[in-house]
């Protein structure tokens, strides 16, 4: 018996149901005309019992791609496999169940469960349960104090799929800013969801209850996560790391300049091309990871809760400047916001307590923006405006004329470089679309300008 095609490596025990079938088939034991157009994946334990295996969704995916109308799976994959259409889903709580159904006869009980095309689980908008992010329940932007710039920046990210670098001293809301920005994200559609569920699914991180992921995930890694925990990767089988696992949602690296330098840099791919490449021999995997990232980020090493320059704080400027150094300029130059938060006083805290802007109405606007953006961007590859790179930006879709007086200047005098003026332009009609206007004026222009260099009022 051959597993085709030869040339690519197979690894794992999902191929253990198909191999025993084939045997069974080969022996006698099972009618080969029983076994046209149905697709094998599951593990097989000593004791005959059919296991779940990471995988099944994008397996049952690939299975109907080729034509196959059948797909039998664990039962624990069940629920899982229904998501793909059209497909009908037999699981087996045996091997010896599924022997017996193959050849014609009724298993005793629940022993194989069977499910016809057009039985899966609802997607978005249906009344079926459905996941959220999984990882962090759902919160509410107007839990964050104080902080307007920082909330501000937040909308712009989630309007746009601006990355984004928060610094300022512990304790003033990166965190809990950060969790919230997936809250004012729109739902994910139909087949954004079936691919983060896909992504999870692979990665054995795929809530068994309730399957479809429809919220956009959160994603926050400790700062001592290795590179294949980051980017993805395996010796054996390759793995979704944290990057592809918040595809279409946000990544949180807090403490970012205490990451590992190498692992810092492997995101400087994924956050501009929406993707992640991982070669081994004889073959090379890329997986999705379109996200958005946000880098928090202590103003010294010591992580003192005071503000730099005070008696609690003995980190000289030149320690400073090198704990912030290990973020990498390339990696800097992706961040389209730069914000430093500032301490919240009690007037602001008493302000916000009694007129504080509930998510809802921001996640208007942040959906409001995405439409027109969507409009503007109708027949062509990209979905945000983070997303266009920058030659697009500059032959189809400039600002206003004399608009980009401000870039010019900059670019003149070596604040930025073309790539960072392309990405603050890219900035600039998001700002256009939270506004309503039809393209970027002079004051989106330089407002752009201001939160790339992080020195926005």
């Amino acid at each position: 018996m051959s597993l085709a095609p030869t040339s690519l490596p197979k690894r794992g025990t999902s191929f253990d149901l198909g191999i025993a079938v084939a045997i069974l088939a080969a022996a006698g034991s099972i009618r080969a005309a029983a076994l046209d157009g149905i697709a094998f994946t599951g593990e097989l334990g000593l004791d005959g019992a059919l296991r779940p295996v990471p995988g099944a969704l994008p397996s049952a995916a690939a299975a109907a791609a080729a034509g196959f109308v059948t797909v039998v799976v664990a039962q624990a994959n069940l629920r899982e496999a229904l998501l793909v259409p059209g497909v009908r889903v037999v699981a087996p709580a045996s091997l010896a169940a599924l022997v017996a159904w193959l050849n014609g006869r009724s298993p005793a009980g629940a022993a194989v469960q069977v499910a016809g095309p057009g039985t899966g689980l609802p997607l978005p908008g249906d009344s079926a349960p459905r996941a959220g992010h999984g990882d962090v329940p759902e919160r509410d932007l107007a839990d964050v104090a104080g902080q307007p710039q920082a909330r501000r920046a937040a909308e712009i990210c989630a309007a746009g799929g601006h990355h984004l670098l928060l610094r300022g001293r512990p304790g003033l809301g990166r965190t809990l800013l950060a969790e919230r920005i997936p809250s004012i994200m729109p739902d994910l559609s139909p087949d954004e969801a079936l691919e983060v569920t896909a992504i999870r699914s692979i990665a054995g991180a795929l809530a068994r209850d309730v399957p479809l992921v429809t919220r956009p995930p959160f994603i926050a890694p400790h700062h001592t996560a290795t590179i294949a925990a980051i980017a993805g990767g395996g010796s054996g089988i390759i793995r979704p790391g944290a990057a592809s696992l918040a595809h279409r949602g946000c990544l949180f690296l807090d403490c970012a300049p205490e990451f590992d330098r190498a692992t810092l840099d492997a995101l400087r791919q994924p956050a501009e091309t929406g993707e992640i490449a991982i070669a081994r021999t004889g073959l090379t995997a890329r997986i999705p990871a379109r996200f958005t990232l946000v880098l928090g980020a202590d103003l010294c090493p010591c992580r003192s809760a005071a503000p730099a320059g005070e008696d609690a704080c003995d980190c000289t400027p030149l320690a400073r400047r090198r704990y912030l150094a290990r973020l990498s300029g390339p990696l800097l130059d992706r961040a389209d916001l730069k914000i430093t938060l500032l301490p919240v006083t009690r007037d602001i805290l008493l302000a916000d307590a009694r007129s504080g802007e509930p998510g809802t109405v921001v996640a208007g606007r942040v959906a409001a923006a995405r439409d027109r953006a969507a409009r503007r961007l109708n027949g062509t590859p990209w979905q945000l405006n983070a997303h266009v790179p920058g030659p697009e930006i500059r032959r189809a879709f400039p600002p206003e004329p004399g608009a980009t007086v401000p870039l010019e200047r900059a670019i003149a005098l070596g604040q930025v470089s073309t790539r960072s003026a392309d990405r603050s332009a890219a900035l600039s009609w998001t700002l256009a679309d939270l506004a309503g206007i039809g393209q970027p004026r002079l004051a989106e222009v330089g407002s752009a300008l201001a939160l790339w260099l992080g020195v926005a009022p």
